[in-house]
């Protein structure tokens, strides 16, 4: 919740082998069950550590980023790939530029942290999932660790789950690794 945005120039920083380890992209999206028809928005999806594989399982991905250069770093990464599903969208998350229950399940990974009006954004998607949509957030623990914001920067997972119920939401906690944590919302 403070406002600070991570900063394209460290982009590469996503892609590090040591990201993929820790997160494993792949396990964490079959965890969330992507089908073939499923309509998805990656909500913060910058340089695309998620979109793309996602793209691969799903109809369709709108990748909703605030900054430009790092969309245009996920198309080109889609390119490579030769993915075609992928929708960019230059959007807040306080006003996501998408139409109201488009969406069947959408994704806010490493992104809440960084939005100043989580009730603004919680309002937003509530807006644009489908009546039995899904949202997976997976988001940097409240602890210190080498990787991720620092530790003022964090949303403890006991604290965001709150935030999720008081918007109608319920929420399932993962706790896969000591530096992040998993929400299935729905």
């Amino acid at each position: 919740m403070s406002g600070h945005r991570f900063h394209v120039n460290k982009a590469d920083r996503l892609l590090q082998p040591a990201r993929y380890e820790l997160l494993q992209p792949e396990k964490r999206i079959e965890e969330f069950g992507i089908q073939k028809a499923d309509v998805i928005a990656d909500l913060g999806a910058g340089n695309g550590f998620f979109t793309l594989p996602m793209a691969a399982r799903s109809q369709k991905v709108y990748a909703v980023d605030i900054e430009p250069k790092m969309l245009q770093l996920l198309k080109q990464r889609a390119d490579e790939q030769q993915l075609k599903n992928i929708e960019l969208v230059e959007s807040s998350l306080d006003n996501i530029r998408l139409e109201d229950h488009s969406i069947d399940k959408a994704l806010a990974a490493f992104v809440l942290h960084e939005v100043p009006h989580l009730d603004k954004t919680f309002a937003e998607i509530k807006r644009i999932l489908k009546p039995n949509g899904m949202l997976c957030i997976i988001e940097w623990e409240a602890v210190q660790s080498e990787m991720g914001p620092p530790l003022h920067e964090r949303i403890g997972s006991n604290t965001l789950a709150q935030v999720v119920k008081s918007h109608g939401f319920t929420v399932e906690a993962l706790h896969l690794h000591s530096s992040f944590y998993v929400l299935i919302v729905k």
